[in-house]
């Protein structure tokens, strides 16, 4: 296992030429939920970063059951493979990412770039329009253009957030963290062909990673999928749904048999009224 302290991220870029990227080819195979082979990317952030979802808060609450620290829920992730790598960023963010079970369909990336983190998982089928679009060079991969992306979003305000991700074309899900702002931005494709999950670990980190298993001992019941076809950004504070952000979210609660404590679900507005 690899560790990198991200102490002075401004003196790591420059090191690596303004630009640290790793691709690794890892499948994701999600026979069911109780695969426990399957951890290959993992994102904790404290409450100072992003306060936990009064949601997932009351999922925990309905039905109390063990957690651990985020500390050790990163332990638990690089101590199931050798190779894995994992940083942290400021006292804040721990990122660990793996390239076990390579796949060559949906290829984990990591990148760092003027002090915006990402891990990306899954591929872009319009990649190379948006390498055009965003002026990136021909060998640019998608971690790279989703940096570069954000960049756009962050400084040619006002640039609405769903439309940076809903001109993304594919399967995929990411996460980005942003160290200059502290601010933190994760989506995920329309269709959910790359699963993502978040949740509330016991020191009230929110955590996200692409097995449920490993959040499940980590946060218990306070745990949910992160709805497909939408965003989440602290610099808006709330869920959205990129392809019509004006609808609502709700979180339905669980059932006991089941492993997670919610289920969130895009309302439009006329099953709103039907139900009012």
């Amino acid at each position: 296992m690899t560790k990198i302290p991200f102490t002075d991220s401004i003196n790591f870029t420059a090191s690596f030429d303004h630009i640290f990227s790793f691709s690794f080819l890892c499948s994701l195979v999600f026979v069911s939920l109780h695969n426990n082979n399957n951890n290959n990317m993992l994102g904790v952030f404290s409450s100072s970063i992003v306060s936990p979802p009064e949601e997932l808060v009351a999922a925990g609450s309905r039905t109390p059951s063990p957690k651990i620290t985020a500390k050790s829920l990163i332990n638990r992730f690089v101590g199931n493979d050798p190779s894995a790598v994992s940083m942290h960023i400021g006292d804040d963010v721990q990122l660990a990412y793996t390239h076990l079970n390579e796949s060559i369909t949906r290829p984990r990336s990591f990148a760092v770039k003027d002090e915006i983190f990402c891990l990306f998982e899954g591929a872009l089928d319009n990649l190379g329009s948006l390498k055009q679009q965003y002026g990136l060079s021909k060998s640019a991969n998608e971690v790279v253009l989703v940096i570069e992306a954000y960049k756009a979003l962050r400084d040619r305000a006002p640039y609405p957030m769903n439309q940076v991700v809903g001109h993304f074309v594919g399967d995929f899900s990411f996460v980005v963290f942003d160290k200059s702002t502290s601010t933190l931005f994760v989506a995920t494709d329309q269709h959910g062909k790359v699963p993502l999950y978040w949740g509330i670990t016991a020191d009230g980190c929110v955590a996200f990673a692409d097995d449920a298993d490993l959040l499940k001992v980590g946060c218990g019941k306070s745990l949910a999928s992160f709805p497909q076809g939408c965003f989440y950004s602290t610099a808006i504070g709330e869920l959205r749904c990129y392809e019509n952000p004006k609808n609502k979210i709700t979180a339905v609660p669980a059932t006991e048999e089941e492993i997670l404590g919610a289920k969130y679900m895009v309302v439009a507005p006329s099953m709103l009224s039907a139900t009012q």
